[in-house]
């Protein structure tokens, strides 16, 4: 596939994210099915894009990931990804505020074949933090709810990891804002908050890879805790 690339950064973004959906993702039923019934239940076009869900992945299976927390399930794509990565005997536990988004993922992850790797826990994330004790140790954290909140979820993946394991947080430059300290909005705060305490925090490794794509400008932070 070839296309005339667009001289504009978005459209360009866009085009290049085009391009590689085309070499990675268009075979793929189960995830267009995902995708599909999240438009059909008209959720929230918030979704990671396809070339970061591959990377959660492929991230989680390059650690031999067994159990995975997300925090932010919305219709079950990232967590296709991520029960996709683990074992047959692995598990996914996500957590989805909204119970009708908690459906479709639970009927789209059923019928993509991984439904029985996944439990859905419904209800505020910072109300399931105290169970969590529960599904120590964990590989893999994937963070992608509520942004004010992002240092919350942030301990509370620190606290049940294992050594060596890793912790992704999404959407934490936001276009750029989090260098900008007169942005108080709190989604960008609670990035801003995030980035500055993992820097603190001397029982992981961390980095934040900025991105560009169909989602825009952005970024991850990616840490691995060291013990």
């Amino acid at each position: 596939m070839s296309i005339d690339l667009p001289h504009d950064g978005p459209s360009r973004w866009l085009a290049v994210d085009e391009f590689l959906e085309s070499h990675y993702a268009s075979s793929d039923a189960e995830q267009a099915h995902v995708l599909a019934a999240q438009r059909a239940a008209d959720l929230p076009d918030i979704a990671v894009s396809a070339m970061h869900a591959r990377l959660l992945g492929i991230l989680a299976r390059s650690i031999g990931a067994q159990t995975v927390v997300e925090f932010g399930t919305l219709g079950g794509y990232s967590t296709l990804h991520l029960a996709r990565s683990v074992p047959d005997d692995g598990r996914v536990i996500t957590h989805e505020r909204d119970p009708r988004h908690a459906d479709v993922a639970r009927a789209s992850l059923d019928a993509a074949g991984v439904g029985h790797k996944v439990t859905i826990r419904i209800g505020t994330a910072l109300e399931m933090l105290p169970i969590l004790a529960d599904d120590a140790p964990v590989d893999f954290t994937f963070i992608d709810a509520d942004k004010p909140n992002n240092t919350n979820y942030y301990e509370a993946a620190v606290a049940i990891s294992r050594r060596g394991a890793l912790i992704v947080i999404d959407n934490v430059v936001r276009d750029g804002a989090i260098a900008d300290a007169s942005d108080d909005d709190p989604k960008v705060v609670g990035s801003r908050d995030v980035v500055e305490h993992v820097t603190r925090d001397f029982r992981v490794e961390a980095t934040v890879i900025q991105t560009v794509g169909r989602k825009g400008y952005d970024g991850m932070l990616v840490a691995t805790v060291l013990w």
